[in-house]
């Protein structure tokens, strides 16, 4: 019975090599909050959450400082029971954001621990629903300086070229007219049998202006727009859901299930992008994910296709990997030792046990944060 030894925890700031311009945002960083659990038979497993340019250091006060301890001596296999108390215990502090985030990595390494203590893959583990692969779709599109139509429309159609049946885009930063014309030449680009995703990153405040773009858009037939509102802002993804034929997706930003079950019953969506790195890590994603299944609504989870390859891989009603093909936006591949293969606009299933990667030693030593008063960029709870 594998008995949890210790937990350790680290933060690793990752600069991005140019900073990248959403709709209502620039990223510069990223900051991961790494988790280890080790057992007493020797067995480690790894999760991991973000923050945006700064504030990781939240991430690993709460996963030190509050759920780390409670973890210590217990069975790893009691995961329904840890999350339980783990909720329990951050109840007071935070059923979502920073506090939720830290949970999410904390059960990411609970399940990575197991499926590598049985010596299997960890879409195995929970029970595969395919064989070897699953279908992606080539996530980019950011705004750049100098980016032309043009040059977003040879980017996208170098993903088609790839073998992607699917690709996403940025929209929301330019006028109509400039989105027009840049879904226009993506659309020339990529041809008609391609599906087109459309990320607005929390672009607009109210319906007319959200309307006002959607059905500019709507000719060119994209498969979702996504993030049009602020994520609280649920009333009007369910008034805009209702306006336009295009799918809204949402739900990248939200923890635990009962946000999501208000997703669903208010009409707010139709494809749920729920990210096991934010809702409450594996063992909420695949809640919501059921959830989900009984009213007949999509999984297409958020980023981190580390991850979520096992997920969509393991779920019936899940469709998509979000696939970042370079690491100029998401560099989360720099601290890993291994990469997923894409062919022909599928990821190839990991063999290895668990989730089929381990935290690069030197990728630590580089982008590892020694925060004053620490001795090292890993601290570990016993």
């Amino acid at each position: 019975m594998p008995i949890i030894e210790s937990v350790s925890v680290c933060i690793a700031r990752v600069p991005l090599d140019k900073p990248v311009t959403f709709s209502t945002r620039q990223v510069t960083a990223r900051e991961y909050c790494l988790i280890r659990i080790r057992s007493t038979d020797g067995q480690e497993g790894l999760g991991y959450c973000y923050a945006v340019n700064s504030a990781g250091r939240l991430l690993a006060v709460a996963a030190a400082d509050l759920l780390a301890p409670r973890l210590v001596g217990e069975d790893s296999l009691r995961v329904e029971g840890l999350w339980s108390e783990l909720y329990q215990e951050a109840l007071l502090l935070g059923r979502a954001g920073g506090v939720m985030r830290a949970l999410s990595a904390i059960d990411i390494a609970l399940w990575d621990l197991n499926a590598r203590s049985a010596g299997l893959p960890l879409y195995r583990y929970l029970g595969a629903t395919v064989r070897d692969r699953v279908s992606a779709y080539a996530s980019g599109g950011y705004y750049l300086p100098g980016k032309t139509p043009d040059k977003l429309a040879a980017e996208m159609a170098g993903h088609v070229k790839e073998g992607f049946r699917a690709v996403k885009m940025k929209v929301g930063l330019e006028s109509v007219a400039g989105e027009r014309r840049r879904i226009a030449a993506v659309r020339e680009a990529i041809g008609e049998d391609v599906r087109l995703m459309l990320d607005a990153n929390n672009a607009w405040r109210d319906l007319p202006t959200a309307l006002e773009y959607v059905r500019a858009f709507e000719p060119y037939q994209p498969f979702w727009i996504e993030e049009p509102f602020s994520p609280d802002d649920i009333d009007n993804h369910a008034r805009l859901a209702r306006a336009t034929p295009l799918t809204v997706a949402t739900g990248e930003v939200e923890a635990g299930r009962w946000r999501f079950k208000d997703l669903i019953v208010s009409g707010a969506t139709t494809l749920l992008q729920t990210d096991a790195t934010v809702c409450g890590g594996i063992t909420e994603w695949r809640r919501i994910a059921a959830t989900a299944a009984s009213h007949g609504i999509t999984v297409a989870p958020h980023a981190w296709h580390d991850v979520h390859v096992h997920l969509v891989a393991c779920t019936p009603n899940a469709t998509y990997v979000e696939w970042m093909p370079d690491d100029h936006i998401v560099n989360f591949r720099r601290l890993i030792d291994r990469q997923l293969v894409a062919e022909k606009g599928d990821l190839l299933l990991p063999r290895e046990a668990g989730l089929g990667f381990l935290f690069d030693p030197a990728a630590i030593e580089r982008y590892g944060v020694v925060y004053p008063g620490q001795s090292a960029a890993w601290q570990e709870v016993r």
